[in-house]
């Protein structure tokens, strides 16, 4: 292609999260180049990924199984410090370190079909033609909220975990969080201390997991998400495998009566919440730690998606397209998965460009 004002890359690595500086760590190993061979683009004011974005609260020491990134562990971090902080210093020092030259801030409109079996990536800053893609968007920006009866008529606040100011903004009010992750459970232990009262309520029941997040445990929900994704279906979060963990804060709040599980209510009223079988909970606030899903809009234009309502992959290799990896989606969502991903990709990725088949 010579199209004015169209760049020309082998790979594009759209996101810089753990998913995106992972592969892009690899792809500088193998001895791509940046800005030559390869482009990361981020649409994130900075480094961070999606964690600069989480609440104050939420501190190092409550983080869920954070693993680190290639070849630079993240030490002597303090647990007290809020997360959005010290993972977001440690994502700057690591992109310094390995020289990874992430553009941002940069949206990523749409990526089409180009000419010569190359695809083009149309952003805020310009267009890139690229040989193949790594999609690394990750969930934080496409927040799930389910649709309830009666949700409109509610006279309160509702709002998502993405907009979790922290605790103090509930004092004195009537909660009713609805979630059964690590979120939920983290909402709840917070605000309960300041809320007048709180209502937990989840789909199904919740499970609690003893002992730590250790590698084994993260390898085996890695691979129970990796099979949803090889039969085309919507991927479930690593997280949503791997249980609840249950240490010494949680185990209060359950004796406290603040993790008292109640099935999901069958309608939202203007005043609370309510049960076909009788019971109405009154709420100020519906808190929905309902989870994210994939931020795979800008790629609907080369229609990756199966009857099942997913994109089917193998490993990260989207099935019905070698050019274009998925990092950061089903079972390398989770910062685990995110790390492990990046060489087998980047290996594929080579054997593509090399003119081998990517799964040979």
């Amino acid at each position: 292609m010579n199209n004015i004002g169209v760049h020309q890359v082998d790979v594009v690595v759209i996101g810089a999260g753990q998913a995106g500086l992972s592969n892009a760590y690899h792809l500088r190993r193998t001895g791509f180049e940046p800005d030559r061979d390869f482009v990361v683009l981020d649409h994130s004011p900075g480094p961070g990924g999606a964690w600069q974005f989480r609440w104050p609260s939420l501190t190092y020491g409550k983080v869920h199984g954070m693993h680190a990134l290639p070849d630079m562990e993240l030490t002597d971090a303090d647990p007290a410090r809020p997360s959005s902080e010290v993972i977001a210093e440690y994502f700057d020092l690591y992109e310094r370190t390995f020289a990874l030259r992430v553009r941002r801030p940069v949206d990523v409109r749409a990526v089409r079909e180009g000419t010569d079996r190359r695809l083009l990536v149309e952003t805020s800053a310009g267009t890139w033609s690229t040989r193949a893609l790594i999609n690394a968007t990750g969930t934080w920006d496409r927040p799930f909220w389910p649709r309830y009866p009666g949700g409109e008529t509610f006279r309160g606040r509702q709002l998502h975990t993405a907009q979790y100011p922290g605790p103090e903004e509930f004092a004195g009010q009537r909660v009713v969080v609805v979630g059964g992750g690590a979120s939920g459970t983290q909402h709840l232990m917070e605000i309960a201390p300041y809320a007048a009262a709180t209502t937990w309520v989840t789909r199904r029941p919740p499970v609690f997991r003893e002992g730590p997040f250790t590698e084994e445990v993260g390898r085996a929900a890695v691979a129970l998400v990796e099979e949803r994704v090889r039969q085309g279906l919507p991927p479930r979060s690593v997280v949503s495998v791997t249980g609840l963990p249950l240490n010494d804060a949680v185990r209060k709040a359950i004796a406290d009566g603040v993790l008292d599980r109640r099935p999901m209510f069958d309608r939202i009223m203007p005043d609370g919440v309510e049960w076909d079988d009788g019971p109405h909970v009154d709420a100020d606030v519906i808190l929905w730690a309902t989870g994210f899903r994939a931020a795979i809009g800008h790629l609907a234009p080369l229609r990756l998606r199966e009857v099942g309502g997913g994109i089917r992959i193998d490993g990260t290799r989207v099935v019905s397209d070698p050019r274009i990896h998925l990092a950061g989606y089903g079972p390398s969502a989770s910062t685990i998965g995110a790390s492990r991903a990046g060489r087998a990709a980047v290996r594929d990725i080579g054997r593509l460009l090399s003119g081998e088949s990517a799964a040979a």
